[in-house]
């Protein structure tokens, strides 16, 4: 492991004790914050771990990142509600840093600060046409269909024929939503207006484009046969794209993940499949877009093919293909957001930092600061990765603070300064009166959970001001 000043840090053998404990603020109560506070919990015993989060609700990723209905949804809740109910912590939801308080209000507040706000920006696709209406952000989708509070309220389908760009597993859930049937989300959490806007979907018909090869999409096996058992939908894949070559069957010795998925795509191809649906998702793969045509909105993308170099890279071909669809759908990856008084790698979107302690641009630490999740690493990795990420990034902080003489934050003056704000934050029992509210609108609806979308109405609930869900 690589401390704050690049040398060799060794894992903590043992709990640290700190007297008097140390206070921790964490900024995000996704699964990268969580995981810090229940690293904290296990490794210092005692710490007073408060986490703030800008929504009404925690969780994050976990709540409002995964299509509806996806299997692993509710065993994620229920480790993170653990984790966090194990640990010495109090929850301020609805409190925005660098709004409602400043990273410097925290620093002079704790003896540590640790950023996990995760990746909420889509990342850009610097190609002509991009900003036709027609074009959207695969973020504002998502946020959409999971009835996120600051999403739009509708959401146009109207669409017949449509473009998704991305090459990982964003790219599948947008498709799988874009061509969900109403009927299928009857028993998931979505809210009505929801499921009444997939029932006035357009949409029949959606081209995948991935710039390279089969093996290094990121693709996982399950999205995959999840994509392939839509109703009443047939996907079809190219025989040459997965035709075997060296660099595809070496790639599928090396991972079984990728030899899964490899046959699943196989299948896709196969010519002597049963293909009459009405509706249907063509994977493209080699293929990268130059351009969103359209006079006013969006018409059609261009796209060139890319030519492999048997080793997992492409070059540009300069051949090009129009394919007539009128919307386009940007699953290209996703980038922070910069937070005021915090290094911050424009390109990457990330903090700067070294094994999880924030660094300035002479590459010194930056007292008391850390990073962890999507915001140190990058959007990519599954949500288990979350874990072993937030571990290392409290070693590096323990073994930080542990060469730190004598601390005199305190964190009391923080209730002070959000009332002097006039700012409402919604603690741990108040999340729970939201998770009973919406599990009371899922009994009345025939369904386990019914998720509320209003801020203010969670806002309402999670303060106990007379406001309830209709």
């Amino acid at each position: 492991m690589i401390s704050a000043r690049g040398s060799e840090v060794p894992p903590l053998a043992s709990p640290r004790f700190f007297s008097p404990p140390l206070s921790v603020a964490i900024v995000g109560a996704g699964p990268a914050g969580i995981h810090a506070a229940g690293a904290l919990a296990e490794l210092a015993p005692g710490t007073k771990t408060d986490v703030f989060e800008r929504l009404p609700t925690p969780y994050g990723l976990v709540r409002y990142g995964l299509a509806p209905g996806h299997p692993e949804s509710e065993k994620f809740v229920h480790s993170l509600h653990a984790t966090l109910a194990a640990s010495d912590f109090r929850l301020f939801c609805n409190v925005e840093i660098g709004k409602d308080l400043s990273v410097e209000d925290l620093r002079s507040s704790y003896d540590a600060v640790i950023i996990a706000t995760g990746a909420p920006r889509d990342a850009l696709l610097d190609i002509p046409g991009v900003e036709l209406p027609g074009s959207f952000g695969s973020a504002e989708f998502v946020a959409w269909y999971n009835d996120h509070p600051y999403s739009s309220l509708q959401w146009p389908l109207n669409a017949e024929s449509v473009a998704v760009i991305g090459g990982g597993n964003v790219a599948l859930d947008v498709t799988r939503m874009l061509l969900a049937e109403a009927q299928s989300l009857q028993a998931t959490d979505v809210s009505a207006e929801v499921r009444e806007g997939m029932a006035g979907s357009r949409v029949r018909e959606v081209h995948i484009f991935v710039r390279r090869g089969p093996v290094d999409a990121r693709f996982s096996p399950n999205e995959l046969c999840a994509l392939g058992e839509l109703p009443g939908v047939d996907v079809v894949v190219d025989a040459a794209d997965v035709a075997p070559d060296r660099h595809i069957e070496r790639m599928a010795k090396q991972s079984v993940h990728t030899r899964l998925a490899v046959e699943t795509l196989r299948t896709f191809a196969d010519p002597s499949a049963d293909r009459t649906s009405h509706r249907r998702v063509h994977l493209h793969f080699y293929r990268q877009p130059t351009e969103i045509l359209g006079s006013g909105k969006v018409e059609a993308l261009r796209v060139e093919r890319t030519v492999p170099d048997g080793y997992g890279h492409v070059t540009a071909s300069g051949a090009c293909t129009d394919y007539p669809v009128h919307a386009v759908y940007r699953a290209i990856g996703f980038l922070g957001t910069p937070l005021a008084g915090v290094p911050f790698d424009h390109g990457r979107g990330t903090v700067v930092h070294r094994g999880g302690a924030v660094v300035d641009e002479s590459g010194s630490p930056v007292a008391g600061l850390f990073v962890t999740g999507w915001m140190k690493r990058g959007a990519a990795g599954l949500i288990g990765a979350a874990r072993p990420d937030a571990r290392q990034t409290v070693e590096t902080m323990l073994h930080q603070l542990d060469s730190v003489g004598e601390r005199r934050a305190d964190r009391s003056g923080i209730a002070r300064l959000l009332g002097a704000g006039n700012v409402v934050s919604v603690d741990w029992d108040g999340w729970l009166r939201i998770d009973a509210a919406e599990r009371d609108l899922g009994v009345k609806h025939g369904r386990d959970r019914v998720k509320i979308k209003d801020r203010e109405v969670l806002v309402g609930i999670g303060t106990n001001l007379p406001v309830h869900p209709q």
